[in-house]
């Protein structure tokens, strides 16, 4: 059977817990890689969750401090592919934003994503799915959540979906409000495609003992790049501070290091 590891999600909305009921039974039609069908099962007990706040309400989808900027909306537009490559700092981020904010997440397929990571950045555990295997076919995973997650991120292994295959998914996160953000592979048609690099490490110590010590912050170069804007860069620094994990925008990189990117 599809190994799920899953965090409890509760709603105090009626309407959420029976389309999550519904995606249970569908997510159980659905071949899994081994011997049994792919599951998807919200534990019972769980605690209510908040709403979704004003800015989600609206259609759209917060995201770190810095990458903001980058972006036309402020955030992810509901309704819209996303795709993400590079440095996995950043779907973290997504992650802990959203949830944060009182959405739904569900990583499809990734393997590698640091919940304690995600926690430090503030993402509210209850409301995160994990469904690390899921089957030949994924991509039919992911459309079915999309009828019930605020955001579903969805690692390809390296796919290429075909354009017919992608513009169908595209309509239906459209029609249910719901946005998918696509990695580690090829999507035709995602409406922003953000690509985040490591640029450096601080923290390890300064002269008889640099190389030594904890690693205490960590710089991105990331790009974003759109339909309706041209392309975008800022650095930011993921930094630890008191137990919990920041986002910080330095600086704006030149129009040469774009092209480096």
């Amino acid at each position: 059977m599809t190994d799920v590891v899953e965090a409890a999600i509760g709603e105090s909305d009626l309407s959420r817990q029976d389309r999550l009921a519904q995606l249970r039974n569908r997510m159980a039609s659905i071949p899994a890689g081994g011997d049994g069908k792919a599951v998807l099962s919200f534990p019972a007990g769980a605690s209510a969750g908040v709403p979704v706040d004003r800015a989600a309400k609206v259609g759209i989808l917060p995201v770190p401090a810095g990458i903001a900027e980058l972006l036309p909306q402020g955030g992810l537009v509901r309704g819209t592919v996303v795709s993400v490559e590079g440095a996995s700092s950043l779907l973290v981020g997504l992650m802990a934003s959203v949830t944060a904010s009182g959405g739904h997440v569900a990583v499809i397929g990734q393997t590698r994503l640091g919940v304690l990571a995600a926690y430090e950045m503030g993402a509210k555990l209850e409301r995160l799915a994990f469904i690390p295997a899921p089957g030949p076919d994924p991509v039919e995973v992911a459309a079915v959540l999309l009828d019930g997650m605020d955001l579903v991120i969805l690692g390809l292994a390296g796919a290429s979906v075909p354009p017919s295959r992608a513009r169908a998914v595209v309509a239906r996160a459209r029609s249910k409000g719901s946005t998918l953000v696509v990695t580690d592979g090829h999507w035709d048609g995602a409406e922003i495609r953000l690509d985040a690099r490591v640029d450096g490490y601080g923290g390890f110590g300064q002269g008889r003992a640099l190389g030594r010590g904890r690693l205490e912050s960590l710089s991105l170069a990331v790009r974003a790049r759109g339909r309706s804007f041209q392309p975008r860069t800022t650095r930011l620094d993921i930094c630890s501070a008191a137990g919990r994990v920041e986002w910080r925008p330095t600086r704006e990189v030149s129009a040469a290091q774009v092209v480096a990117l």
